[in-house]
């Protein structure tokens, strides 16, 4: 399945509270657990928090998913990339 970066810009999104964090996070798992029983294979692996934007990573059939977990989320955006390949480290032993 297609795995996706999405960014969404979220002032202040380094100085949520856990509470804060754990309110997104359940709104989430909710979108998802719902797209899921209607059919929609959607997966969240992991989020990154900076500053002022989260970076997540879905596994999800195409960008038209991603974009509709956002909308019924409520959360933003603003750009979804689907990543084409993965490199760490030992990318460099490789031929």
């Amino acid at each position: 399945m297609p795995k996706f970066v999405i960014e969404r810009t979220l002032p202040g999104a380094g100085k949520l509270s856990p509470d804060e964090i754990k309110a997104i996070s359940v709104q989430s798992n909710t979108v998802l657990q719902g797209m899921n029983q209607r059919g929609t294979a959607i997966q969240w692996h992991e989020s990154f928090v900076t500053d002022d934007k989260i970076y997540c990573v879905y596994t999800a059939p195409d960008e038209a998913a991603v974009r509709e977990h956002a909308k019924q989320g409520g959360f933003p955006a603003d750009s979804i990339a689907r990543v084409s390949r993965t490199i760490d480290p030992t990318s460099a032993e490789s031929a």
